[in-house]
């Protein structure tokens, strides 16, 4: 009798921890297409399309520095106000795109995850990917403002080096959003209304983030507080380094890297263990 041989056979993971590389890679191919499939679909059969991703962070520029520059008189370090209020909200709105749309991960894939096997992780990783090509859009807005502003022979702009550390901040952030992502989604299989707090979660913590103020602006022990949240480090680091003007450490900004480095270790051995059973429990 002529032995059955296999192309590939499942068998259940047997490490939380397991994060195959080497199997993520050898499905590319579906990556790539989950990335392609996750950019086309946000602006498809829309009048302006991707000139949304130029749309978005400007009109809510705009309304920062009518609101909250114009009106309620707070400082931007004597920076103009377009420039400031875009400079953090290009990072924020790229963890806060990648924290919520990989938040519904196990919700929105439940019919394809129960048919059709491939590493589960290739799911979120797209959508982080994805998001970064609209970071990419915003960040070169942000560029082209910047050298307006540059070639003024009135700017008081002072980058220096530590804009050499731009893809570090990114890949912190990709990771960062990655990781609260993970964990979220695999709540939300059991406990459906945590999905319900998510938008109004990230808005809060938006604020909790110097975003529309400098970090200078509050005192001795509010400033310890803020610089608890790892994305405090990650915003100041963008604006000390473009702009010159910030509060950056070298302490802060290894504090968000290993709590970003533990988030993403937690939240994959979350994800792992709900992977294993979270079709019969969503």
């Amino acid at each position: 009798m002529r032995e059955n041989k296999w192309d590939k056979i499942i068998n259940p993971k047997r490490s939380l921890l397991s994060f195959n590389l080497k199997e993520v890679f050898r499905y590319k191919d579906l990556l790539f297409l989950f990335i392609k499939r996750d950019f086309i679909s946000i602006y498809k059969q829309t009048l302006l399309g991707p000139l949304w991703f130029f749309i978005q962070p400007l009109i809510t520029t705009f309304m920062f520095t009518m609101v909250f520059g114009k009106i309620a008189g707070i400082s931007t370090d004597g920076l103009p106000s377009i420039l400031f209020y875009l400079a953090g909200l290009t990072f924020w709105n790229y963890f806060a795109d990648s924290l919520n749309k990989t938040s519904n991960t196990f919700i929105l894939n439940q019919g394809i995850f129960g048919k059709v096997y491939f590493p589960r992780i290739i799911s979120p990783i797209s959508v982080v990917l994805s998001n970064l090509l609209k970071f990419s859009i915003q960040f070169l807005l942000f560029t082209v403002i910047f050298f307006y502003y540059f070639l003024d022979k009135k700017s008081t702009l002072d980058p220096n080096y530590i804009i050499l550390l731009t893809p570090f901040l990114i890949f912190i952030t990709a990771c960062m959003g990655l990781a609260f992502g993970l964990i979220i989604t695999s709540l939300t299989t059991k406990y459906k209304d945590l999905r319900f707090l998510i938008q109004f979660g990230i808005q809060l913590w938006m604020y909790a983030t110097p975003v529309i103020y400098p970090l200078s602006t509050l005192d001795g022990k509010l400033q310890k507080i803020a610089l608890l949240n790892p994305m405090t480090a990650i915003i100041e680091t963008f604006k000390y380094g473009f702009l010159g003007s910030g509060t950056f450490t070298w302490n802060s900004l290894i504090y968000s890297a290993l709590v970003t480095i533990t988030l993403l270790i937690v939240s994959i051995l979350i994800f792992n263990k709900t992977e294993q059973n979270f079709m019969d429990t969503i």
